[in-house]
């Protein structure tokens, strides 16, 4: 079994399940008292989220490359960015590394691809929404069209995600807006909705949502699984 390298903190809401994810992973493939072998960097999301703000990806990308380079150095056989935004840099990461970084969107895509769909929703930070890192990646290398929510939607989802989930807070009047909204991206054609935002899970889950969801936590860490026990 490989030891896995995380950078997480991104939120540490989701980071959690990261690990819960992993460990409950490898007990049920190796029983007794097995658990995943883990390194973690948790970052202030404060100094991170600042960064975002003021725009400065590149300096926000050095230090993610910085921590991964650590986590390598200290027996890390595989990475994986806890959070779908931040893949925004994964590019700068897998440069400062010579260990693999599983890209979040493949374990999405992997998944969307294996049900047959040709068109998803997407729901996640304005970042991941409307710029082309993520969706494009799906394009690409999955031939998966995305569709993404209007802009009113698009920054209330946004502002659920910094101003809600990201702290703790779990509503029944933004899981009930994120319904509706999911209920739209259905009208546009959508097979399915990725969560894209490792947060939205604590929020909703599937027996909520009338059309497939696909929970990039759980698909991350169920494709660091699979890395993990390989040869």
């Amino acid at each position: 079994m490989k030891t896995v390298g995380l950078l997480g903190g991104m939120s540490w809401e989701s980071t959690v399940l990261y690990y819960q994810a992993l460990n409950r992973g490898v007990r049920e493939r190796l029983g007794g008292l097995h658990s995943a072998k883990i390194l973690l960097h948790s970052f202030d999301f404060a100094e991170i989220e600042a960064m975002q703000v003021r725009g400065e990806w590149h300096r926000a990308g050095e230090v993610l490359a910085e921590a991964a380079r650590g986590l390598q150095k200290g027996g890390a056989e595989l990475m994986l960015i806890c959070t779908n935004l931040m893949h925004k840099v994964a590019p700068m990461v897998e440069e400062a590394i010579d260990v693999p970084l599983l890209h979040i969107a493949d374990a999405a895509g992997q998944e969307i691809a294996r049900q047959k769909m040709r068109r998803v929703g997407l729901l996640g930070t304005r970042y991941t929404m409307e710029e082309g890192f993520y969706r494009d990646r799906l394009r690409e290398r999955f031939g998966i069209d995305v569709v993404i929510p209007g802009p009113a939607a698009r920054e209330l989802v946004h502002r659920v995600i910094f101003g809600e989930l990201c702290r703790g807070i779990f509503s029944a009047a933004s899981q009930a807006a994120y319904l509706e909204i999911i209920d739209h991206l259905r009208a546009q054609g959508a097979e399915g909705v990725i969560l894209g935002c490792t947060e939205i899970p604590l929020l909703i889950s599937q027996e909520d949502a009338g059309l497939p969801l696909f929970n990039t936590t759980e698909l991350h860490a169920g494709y660091a699984l699979e890395m993990l026990f390989s040869d």
